[in-house]
């Protein structure tokens, strides 16, 4: 964070003051040399994303802010070219042109037109509109419109996809628009403070803004002035709780950014007193904005979508080279170009798996709706793949693991012992208090009423209340009690934070006798050390505390301030804890038994992560804090990152930060579960993102899944669900290319022998029709529970291997057929009967790539020790009924078949079954190679 970076910020606006303060000579020189050299070092790297470092722009508004909280008013105002006045009305004028209206970033989102085009340039969808293309060339009409039906439905579900989330940052806008009062100069010769309602897009840097209880901060602000003001950061902190700003201080280096006294972010809100403040950055150059600045930004492929690009590629390798030489060989037997090149084209066709596109997506789709069963919302359809593939879930805990709600443990006095008389006032105060109810109230009166306690409040009767202010940070009641006619009891019963309730007591009561003795330094430190303990297991802690009053003469009632809470009796203390759903430790379990390691991303406390993490089964040997995680180096972040299961105390950047370095360095598939603006970031970039229904609304729209419950069972059966789209995906990919390829070899070597070809373009193409609409089953089909234990990764290496050893089976066998047709029929091939041949062969290829299902499907014995689901069978049956029928009707006759004899069917009976036999032998060799199937 060297002066540099503060410089580089206001380059278009320069001022001799700052320059003096940051610049050194030589500055501009290194700084640009050592530009040079890290755009040099991310080119080398290929852009890897380093998750231990900060941006460029980060580090701007880091070094921007640290020297603001580190410096004088007077300087500051210096900085920010702005008086203690305020900006003139024409300076707020000019500023606003030149750095534009006050949003959080400036992103250009591309058009629908730009996504569109985007969706449409993939290499499968090129390679499908060339072959329809080359179809209707070949009057093959029916094929090219199928395949344009495929590109239509790939192509417009991409876009669906990309133009809903790139919309999604726009939800930022609802930070933007509000009125904010400012304080500005007019006048011509005396400059005349005026106060003025300015909409928070106009706010620029320089602007003096006034802020009271519920406003937002317009812009990230140095205060000048602060009364009790209490500020509420959950949104970048994502931690429960408030914070305690005060201008009268000047910062240091080593307080964390969002533990600055003096600085108030962008996006954070009033909750008491209130104050004045100099915006001294808005818009693009706001901590926030480094929070959002990638949001609306694509995603890179992942894996998959990389792999089938790669496939892609080589298959219009293969059919340049396949279809060239088939064209040549069949040019020089034929000596008919026309009639070659419509081959050649029947070829290109045959080698393209064209059902991926629509088994891919009914293979999502179908996930998707069972998911909608269980109460979950897929938005994006490649998240329920991604899920198969997910090997380590974040979870932000609150609300996830935890019930999100208060839960009281237990009531002790000030030696640590438990005792009644502190539930009981505990009790009477928050029956009594009536305004501004908290979830710590009601849990008080839910543990007094379940455990059976009878404090009869009906004999008290309330005469006032001092509300609850996060100045006091306490609440009191004042209740009286009739005992006789004659004799009444007053009493204030005050609780709250700790410190606060001990700061109003001078007595304690003492554990042995019972005395009301003097509150002494001892009382205090041994309460502040259980209080200490206590928040190390996870549990929150308030005091409580009483003393009575003097009865007002003649009158029943009388009115009370805060003055009242002083000379108090120190009682004890009462504990709550947010409790673990008792659902979470039996789905954590789960996902860890399906190879998802569990690692918890929180803004809370470490202690309360800790315990909330053991009562649900996650190990915390290894935990780190967000701070702990910034004084870190670039390697040893990586590594604490690999280790931790447990990070507390996180910034939304740190959390970026985390889920990118599993992605990039560790290569993991991450899931991130959250639900508030905080972890928006995270959401985005983790390669599943996953929130609720009652999350942020831009969390929502950035999540890949939403769940309509907060319920982790939900994941486990999407990841289950994934890994299944995946493995039938992934069948589909293995069978079809295995088949094509093994087919396309056969027909090369038959056309080599034959001297012309063994189907002709309208055959080729019904075959590889019929093959494709028998196909349609696979989403439905079922797999092995085993497949379903473990995550499963895309491997362009391992598909390439599974080719090698199982598309040589299958030309094996068709090379067999036609050596059988060849001996045992003894027909002239040259010269006579090619519709028997090709009827033969017609029938014969279509049954080999219907059948190849059943044997890639499953590690087992395929119709023996495993069977496929009823769809696949009913789809293998139909469609080698009509491929066998085909040859006997008039269609057949049509397109150049002539019938087969009954002694062929048993041939193939013969055929199949040692295709069977072979592929299962070559298939555990393979497994006991590769210890993988599938």
């Amino acid at each position: 964070m060297g002066g540099i970076n503060v410089f580089k910020i206001f380059t278009e606006n320069k001022n001799p003051v700052r320059e003096n303060l940051v610049h050194k000579p030589n500055t501009h020189r290194n700084g640009f040399r050592r530009s040079l050299f890290h755009h040099l070092r991310r080119l080398v790297s290929g852009n890897k994303i380093d998750g231990g470092s900060r941006t460029v722009e980060e580090d701007k508004v880091y070094s921007w802010l640290y020297t603001l909280a580190q410096s004088a008013k007077d300087l500051v105002f210096e900085y920010v070219r702005s008086t203690e006045r305020g900006l003139s009305f024409t300076e707020a004028e000019k500023r606003l042109k030149e750095n534009g209206p006050n949003i959080p970033f400036q992103h250009t989102y591309p058009s629908w037109w730009q996504l569109l085009w985007n969706a449409f340039l993939h290499p499968f969808n090129i390679i499908l509109i060339v072959l329809s293309a080359l179809s209707y060339i070949a009057s093959d009409s029916p094929n090219g419109c199928i395949m344009l039906v495929l590109v239509f439905i790939s192509v417009s579900l991409r876009f669906y996809q990309e133009y809903s989330s790139s919309k999604a940052a726009m939800k930022l806008s609802e930070f933007v628009r509000c009125p904010v009062k400012v304080q500005r100069c007019a006048g011509r010769v005396v400059q005349n403070e005026l106060l003025v309602q300015v909409d928070q897009r106009d706010i620029v840097p320089g602007d003096i803004v006034i802020v009271e209880p519920g406003d937002l901060f317009p812009g990230d602000v140095r205060l000048l002035t602060s009364k009790q003001l209490v500020v509420n950061q959950s949104s970048l902190t994502g931690e429960f709780g408030t914070t305690e700003k005060t201008a009268d201080i000047r910062e240091d280096q080593s307080t964390p950014l969002l533990d600055l006294k003096n600085i108030c972010f962008m996006g954070t809100s009033v909750i008491s007193g209130g104050g004045t403040g100099l915006v001294v950055s808005a818009g693009s150059k706001t901590y926030m904005s480094t929070m959002f600045s990638n949001i609306g930004k694509q995603k890179p492929p992942d894996d998959f979508e990389k792999g089938i690009q790669k496939i892609s590629y080589v298959l219009v390798v293969i059919m340049i080279i396949m279809s060239t030489f088939i064209v040549l060989v069949d040019y020089f037997t034929s000596n008919d170009l026309t009639k070659s090149i419509l081959f050649g084209i029947s070829i290109a066709s045959a080698l393209t798996p064209q059902m991926l596109p629509l088994i891919i997506n009914t293979s999502l789709a179908k996930g998707a709706l069972a998911m909608a069963k269980d109460q979950c919302i897929v938005k994006s359809l490649a998240a329920i793949r991604d899920m198969g593939s997910m090997d380590i879930l974040c979870i932000d805990k609150t609300g996830t693991l935890t019930m999100n709600c208060a839960m009281m443990v237990n009531h002790f006095d000030s030696w640590g012992l438990p005792k009644e008389e502190v539930l009981h006032f505990g009790f009477l105060n928050a029956y009594f208090k009536t305004e501004q109810k908290y979830p710590l109230d009601d849990a008080i009166l839910a543990y007094v009423y379940t455990n059976g306690y009878r404090f009869q409040p009906s004999k008290w009767t309330k005469i006032d209340e001092i509300p609850f202010d996060f100045a006091r940070r306490r609440v009191s009641v004042i209740l009286e009690r009739e005992w006789t006619k004659k004799e009444k009891t007053r009493i204030v019963i005050t609780k709250g934070a700790l410190e606060e309730v001990l700061k109003a007591c001078s007595f304690v009561e003492h554990v042995d006798t019972g005395e009301i003795t003097t509150f002494s330094t001892e009382d205090q430190i041994r309460i502040l050390n259980m209080e200490e303990e206590l928040s190390n297991d996870g549990l929150r802690v308030i005091g409580v505390a009483m003393k009575r009053l003097d009865m007002q003469i003649g009158s029943r009632q009388a009115a009370y301030d805060n003055s009242v809470e002083c000379d108090m009796i120190f009682l004890g203390l009462i504990s709550f804890f947010d409790p673990p759903k008792d659902s979470a430790k039996q789905a954590l379990w789960h996902l860890a038994e399906k190879g998802v390691k569990a690692k918890v991303l929180t803004g809370d406390s470490l202690s309360l992560a800790i315990r909330i993490c053991k009562e649900v089964g996650i190990r915390t040997t290894h935990v780190v804090t967000g701070p702990e995680l910034e004084l870190l180096s670039h390697d040893s972040f990586h590594e604490t990152v690999k280790r931790a299961t447990v990070l507390a105390r996180l910034t939304p950047t740190q959390k970026l930060r985390v889920v990118q370095s599993l992605q990039s360095v560790g290569e993991h598939v991450v899931g991130f579960l959250g639900d508030g603006v905080n972890d928006s970031l995270a959401i985005d970039a983790a390669n599943v993102g996953i929130s609720v229904d009652s999350g942020a609304s831009i969390a929502k729209d950035l999540a890949d899944i939403i769940l309509l419950e907060k319920d982790l069972n939900v994941l486990v059966a999407g990841v289950e669900r994934g890994r299944l789209t995946f493995a039938n995906t992934m069948k589909y990919i293995k069978m079809s290319v295995v088949a094509n390829i093994g087919s396309i070899l056969s027909l090369l070597v038959a056309t080599l022998l034959l001297k012309f070809e063994p189907l002709t373009p309208p055959q080729l193409l019904t075959q590889n029709f019929l093959y494709n609409v028998g196909q349609i089953a696979i989403p439905w089909d079922k797999m092995e529970e085993d497949y379903v234990k473990t995550p499963q990764k895309w491997s362009l290496k391992g598909l390439a291997i599974f080719i090698f050893w199982n598309g040589p089976v299958c030309s094996l066998f068709d090379i067999s057929n036609l050596l059988f047709i060849w001996f045992y029929y003894g027909a002239d091939f040259r010269e006579r009967d090619p519709e028997f041949v090709r009827a033969a062969w017609f029938v014969e290829g279509l049954l080999m790539q219907t059948l190849i299902i059943h044997l890639i499907r499953t590690e087992k014995i395929p119709f023996i020790q495993e069977v496929a689901s009823w769809p696949v069978i009913c789809s293998t049956v139909v469609i080698s009924a009509i491929g066998i029928a085909i040859p006997y009707t008039p269609i057949g006759s049509v397109m150049g078949f002539r019938s087969l004899p009954l002694s062929y069917y048993g041939f193939l009976v013969v055929l199949f079954a040692g295709y069977f036999t072979v592929g299962q032998i070559v298939k555990r060799i393979y497994i006991l190679v590769y210890k993988t199937w599938l």
